[in-house]
């Protein structure tokens, strides 16, 4: 027990070294941006309208006032990428603490590893550090069941209190958490129905739990179960009500996250660009390798999953563990994998919440390993192995968060922004010293379908910049403009055909090389000539 928990103290602390150094270093997804400027009106004018077709719930906006307010950030200027991560960060830590809510009913082994096995996921590692909603709600669902677990096997009004909270979260988080509980679901009602999985009750404490020492009586349907409930369910509406009508300033909100539905509904087959085979999260998982780069891979923790399934619906088990929660947890985690892998929109940040299920089980697995056999070689060969798997993942996290953190090898980087994005902006802040309008100057961004993100976020106090998807003959042109090669020759029309003789402005390149915005997707800048010359006698000074 004491070393367990010495364990648990070290996975805490080795995720935050994975998580929270140098929170800037990867340019932000177009996502994230697309988040933080949403959040910037919160920040700013103190409103927030939720949109029930883009952006998902309110939580991470309303969350990441926290952090703005610490740092005393009255402006989205004067908010960088580090203020912002901290809020999935604390979540992803969050994640790991909630497991000790679980230590009477997995033991406190089984949860040091899924603690030290959270920490180092490459997977649950990277998106900690990502700006967008995932990570808090695999937190909040985690939240759900552990509290949930811990109401049934005590029914006190503190985990039914609990297990509202972190349900209206989950609600107020993201529109997909209805998965997560179709799969709750189906992980309590298939022990009923199928007399096989059935085993003992979810009430029972642990094995080693004496009968008068276990909760008495009815809990689910009782008078006072049933109070419980209509708390729990109250307190989940109301918390959710108070994020989506934006605390009851825009009680509209409150039906448009039930009408919302239809919209994701209708989505999870469209966008063709998202549309992947029914094992495309497995891919991810399991296996990515180009020359010259790490591979990839957490199939190490996805084979310990499968032992732990494995033992957990044949009713085996180890001291200490209840075998009903494992036996649901195991249903959980493959009905919410079956769901996911059959849903065709799919992008690499949901695999998330059914990871998290698998790591619970590769927890359970690596323990019930371990104490297959009593004899020493056993023990000492399995434990090493675990020990030599659990460093190829940390180093596999280390990799993908501080060198290949926005490289395409990286299974993870999805759609991503190459650091490019930072030459982007520093060419514009060079060429706006040089301006007499400074960060004032006009400038046009010009990409079609609104193709220029994360840049809004990087030029955020730039007052004057026209973003475009289309050239617009009718608009001045401005003195820099950056734009996508597919608008090239409606510009080059713009600049040099249209204006009459005498009026027309020579530009000259802004980048010196070819510049990606996205891998494969190029970005082009242009400078008058009058404003590079300016530039270029600053520099000779």
């Amino acid at each position: 027990m004491p070393s367990s928990r010495v364990l648990f103290s070290f996975a805490v602390v080795l995720a935050l070294l994975l998580r929270a150094p140098y929170l800037n270093v990867r340019p932000m997804h177009g996502d994230e941006a697309v988040h933080a400027i949403k959040f910037g009106a919160l920040l700013e004018e103190g409103s927030y309208q939720y949109d029930p077709f883009e952006y998902h719930g309110p939580t991470l906006n309303y969350f990441s006032l926290i952090p703005a307010w610490l740092g005393a950030h009255g402006k989205l200027a004067e908010v960088n990428d580090a203020t912002l991560r901290a809020v999935p960060v604390f979540f992803g830590i969050a994640l790991i603490l909630l497991l000790a809510l679980l230590a009477r009913g997995l033991s406190w082994p089984v949860v040091a590893v899924a603690a030290l096995l959270t920490a180092i996921s490459p997977a649950m590692t990277f998106y900690s550090r990502y700006y967008i909603q995932e990570m808090l709600l695999v937190c909040f669902t985690f939240g759900v069941i552990a509290c949930g677990y811990r109401y049934l096997q005590q029914p006190r009004w503190l985990w039914a209190i609990l297990t509202g909270v972190f349900l209206g979260l989950m609600h107020a988080t993201k529109e997909t958490f209805i998965i997560a509980l179709a799969a709750m679901f189906v992980a309590l009602v298939f022990p009923v129905v199928i007399p096989p999985l059935r085993g003992a009750p979810m009430r029972g404490d642990t094995l080693e739990a004496q009968p008068s020492t276990r909760p008495k009586g009815r809990i689910l349907g009782s008078a006072i179960g049933t109070r419980h409930a209509l708390v729990a369910l109250s307190v989940a509406a109301v918390i959710s009500a108070l994020f989506f009508s934006s605390f009851f300033s825009n009680p509209s909100g409150i039906i448009d996250s039930w009408l919302t539905f239809k919209t994701y509904l209708n989505r999870a087959g469209e966008h063709g660009w998202h549309l992947h085979p029914w094992y495309r999260y497995f891919k991810w998982l399991l296996y990515t390798n180009y020359v010259n780069r790490p591979l990839w891979s957490e199939a190490f923790i996805v084979a310990l999953a499968f032992i732990g399934t494995a033992v957990a619906l044949r009713g085996h088990n180890i001291a200490g563990c209840n075998p009903a929660l494992l036996r649901c947890l195991a249903i959980y985690t493959i009905a919410l994998t079956i769901i996911y892998a059959l849903i065709p929109y799919k992008t690499p940040w949901n695999l998330l919440g059914f990871f998290h299920g698998m790591i619970l089980l590769a927890a359970f697995g690596a323990v019930w390993l371990v104490q297959a056999q009593s004899k020493k070689w056993w023990r000492v060969s399995v434990t090493t192995i675990l020990v030599l798997g659990g460093a190829q993942l940390a180093w596999q996290s280390y990799q993908s968060n501080f060198k290949y953190h926005s490289d395409a090898s990286n299974p993870y980087v999805y759609a991503h922004p190459t650091t490019e994005v930072f030459t982007i902006v520093q060419r514009v802040r060079e060429m706006a010293s040089a301006h007499p309008d400074g960060q004032k100057m006009y400038v046009q961004v010009i990409c079609p379908e609104d193709d220029y993100w994360p840049l809004p976020w990087y030029l955020r106090d730039f007052p004057n910049i026209g973003w475009w998807n289309h050239v617009d003959e009718q608009a001045p042109s401005a003195s820099l403009i950056l734009a996508s090669p597919k608008v090239e020759r409606a510009l080059v029309r713009k600049l040099y055909e249209m204006p009459p003789p005498g009026k027309r402005e020579l530009y000259v390149p802004l980048f010196d090389d070819y510049i990606e915005l996205r891998h494969g997707v190029e970005l082009r800048g242009y400078v008058t000539k009058e404003l590079w010359d300016r530039w270029q006698e600053m520099q000779v000074e």
